[in-house]
């Protein structure tokens, strides 16, 4: 296992447990938001507002497509699973991990959604987007750990051994504690 991909909502700490699993498997670590600002040349609500949404989940698209595998963790955008061809090149690189979260705690954990670089019809609200959006994660999850840890070294123990049961060869000496996961 070269490649790790972590999706799921924004607020599901993607980024911030990518960071530190890349860091524990010795991987290099890749945000694609990151990477799509870096390329527009502006921050990613700026490129949502100056493109709108269907443009911008195609840009989101043709980033991750560009990311090559190796050893690193990719967190891309929670809009990945909105373009075909953006996750099923993720998923064509290793393990996809989906970081399951209720949707009354991401809206806890959200309060910019107008903001936060969140593509987003007019109109919708949080809970659109995470009843639209779940059924796609599940889909293209290879792994589903549920994020909601007291922690985030629970977060980060709940991927390994995850990682570890499904048979990454990195994460299996670095077990933590006991995470859920499925598929």
């Amino acid at each position: 296992m070269d490649t790790i991909t972590l999706i799921g909502m924004p607020g599901s700490g993607k980024s911030t447990v990518g960071m530190l699993l890349a860091k524990t498997l010795g991987f290099d670590f890749v945000d694609v938001d990151l990477l799509i600002e870096r390329r527009e040349g502006a921050p990613l609500q700026q490129v949502l507002d100056a493109h709108g949404t269907d443009r911008f989940l195609d840009l989101e698209a043709e980033a991750i497509c560009s990311v090559p595998g190796g050893r690193k963790v990719i967190a891309p955008g929670g809009s990945v699973i909105c373009r075909a061809k953006g996750i099923e090149h993720l998923k064509q690189l290793g393990p996809v991990v989906y970081l399951r979260l209720p949707c009354p705690v991401l809206e806890q954990r959200i309060q910019n959604m107008d903001s936060r670089g969140i593509a987003f019809q007019p109109g919708e609200t949080l809970k659109d987007i995470y009843e639209y959006r779940t059924p796609l994660y599940e889909k293209y999850a290879d792994i589903i750990v549920d994020g909601d840890c007291p922690s985030l070294e629970d977060s980060l123990a709940a991927v390994v051994q995850a990682l570890a049961g499904c048979g990454g060869s990195q994460a299996a000496g670095l077990q933590g504690k006991e995470g859920h996961h499925g598929k």
